[in-house]
């Protein structure tokens, strides 16, 4: 048993790591709000994290935040409930039609990995606390 929950808590801390160095190497991470970017610091994945629902913002303006950054990608890590689904989706319509690169790689392979487990990327750090508790003491 140990081992299974080992071995997600590493997929998902290797899933971390690449999204710390691509945006160290400057790529915007786009979350829904302030404390699923808190998260991310938690985690260790600094550079730039734009909110896109922070203060009663619209998908339209959060779009014409980043447009004026001039981006020629953005990371989008929204969460894994139906809502962050939906505007994962949207917002990666809108960003292709605007011809800014949208990677959901991240998103997917952590949906895929904690989908059922997490629903906001806040509660990531939290999970990854329990995932290791859960590995030391099945062993």
């Amino acid at each position: 048993m140990s081992v299974k929950f080992k071995e997600k808590e590493e997929k998902i801390l290797q899933i971390i790591s690449k999204l710390a160095e691509e945006s160290a190497k400057g790529k915007p991470i786009a979350v829904e709000g302030k404390k699923d970017a808190l998260a991310l610091c938690e985690l260790g994945v600094g550079g730039v994290v734009l909110t896109v629902k922070t203060g009663g913002k619209s998908f339209l303006e959060a779009m014409a935040e980043i447009e004026q950054l001039g981006l020629a990608e953005v990371i989008l890590l929204l969460d894994f409930d139906r809502r962050g689904k939906e505007g994962t989706l949207r917002l990666k319509y809108d960003l292709e039609r605007a011809k800014i690169k949208a990677n959901t790689r991240f998103w997917q392979d952590l949906e895929a990995l904690v989908g059922r487990d997490v629903q906001c990327v806040e509660s990531l750090p939290t999970y990854l606390g329990t995932l290791g508790e859960r590995a030391v003491k099945s062993v």
